[in-house]
């Protein structure tokens, strides 16, 4: 019986077949992630769209109470209320938030790291002061180009970072930009020097942000929960802000009222959603897409409000479009990597 020899089929003629079907696979997972990447830029776009509008649901609320400082114990008030809603029905988050007094007393991490929320209280303070006056996109100009100075000297320093960073010629760039985009915002208001005093709040309360990340995500790490370091971030703005309170009303004559508008309590629910958003999207983005996204929202979303809906914000010019403009430049330059600086050896001076 004889048997026919089986035909060997050559390494090549499997090659040539697998290889265009493994390129296909290739270019469509490429396409995918590319298409997701977009969606994710978008939805990151319209998530930094939420600080403007907060920005400018503060603002109203000032000008409601005429009181900057009333407005914004309001909007804490509303988050905090609505994070213990949050938090309280669950076990573990509330014995991790009941938790937190006896890690400051007993220094589980370095003391400034608790009180980060007092930076939160500074934007939301300047919000209800200023944005009514300024308007959003100035507002929120002067405040992401404090932050973009703040993020380099943060980064030179190590504050909140695992490493620290060079100031490298680009960083240094980035935050000479961010200060000439707060220039051209405020440039309308020269002839009206308390309009440029009022401007100094947002780049002041944007100086201080930069260590807030860092303070509310060590809370975090000992908590095993971000939510409570949310939490505990606006209970200690809270605090902060009618401790203040009381002491001006001890010494002057101020009224706190609440208002009878629904709509001006969702100055702080509008800032946790936006939080909430960032957490998630960050995953799918990194942090440098995900900051100029946001920031690209933020700026496109003030210069929407103040244009589109005038009992919310301002007039617009073109300078102020301009600055804009350049403060998106300047955090995008800021952002770029620079060299880590080395650990040196413990003894010798950095």
């Amino acid at each position: 019986m004889t048997h026919k020899p089986i035909e060997k089929v050559p390494n090549e003629d499997i090659a040539a077949e697998v290889q265009p079907e493994v390129g296909e696979l290739t270019r469509n997972a490429s396409r995918g992630k590319i298409t997701a990447t977009v969606l994710l830029t978008v939805a990151t776009i319209f998530a930094g769209m939420l600080g403007p509008m907060q920005s400018a649901v503060n603002g109203q609320l000032g000008s409601y109470l005429g009181d900057g400082h009333a407005a914004a114990i309001v909007s804490f008030g509303a988050g905090l209320v609505l994070m213990f809603i949050i938090i309280a029905p669950r076990t573990k988050t509330r014995r991790a938030f009941l938790a937190l007094p006896r890690h400051l007393a007993n220094g589980t991490i370095p003391w400034w790291n608790f009180f980060a929320g007092l930076c939160g209280a500074v934007i939301v303070l300047s919000e209800g002061i200023t944005v009514g006056a300024l308007g959003v996109a100035t507002f929120q100009t002067a405040l992401i180009s404090g932050m973009v100075v703040s993020g380099v000297l943060c980064d030179r320093l190590g504050i909140g970072v695992a490493f620290k960073q060079l100031l490298s010629t680009p960083r240094i760039v980035g935050a000479a930009l961010a200060i000439i985009a707060t220039i051209l915002v405020v440039a309308p208001g020269y002839e009206t020097p308390h309009v440029l005093a009022l401007a100094i709040l947002p780049f002041i309360a944007g100086l201080l942000a930069g260590w807030q990340p860092a303070g509310n995500s060590e809370v975090g790490r000992i908590s095993d929960s971000m939510l409570v370091s949310i939490t505990w971030n606006f209970l200690i703005g809270f605090v902060f802000l009618v401790v203040a309170f009381l002491l001006r009303a001890a010494t002057s004559n101020v009224e706190f009222r609440l208002p009878d508008v629904w709509w001006l309590y969702l100055g702080g629910p509008l800032g946790l959603l936006s939080i909430a958003l960032m957490a998630l999207l960050v995953r799918g983005l990194g942090l440098l897409l995900l900051g100029l996204a946001s920031t690209a929202g933020q700026l496109v979303g003030s210069i929407g409000i103040d244009g589109l809906i005038p009992a919310f914000g301002a007039t617009i010019h073109m300078v102020t479009i301009v600055g804009t403009i350049v403060a998106l430049i300047a955090a995008g330059i800021a952002m770029t990597p620079s060299r880590k600086i080395p650990k040196t050896p413990v003894g010798r001076a950095q």
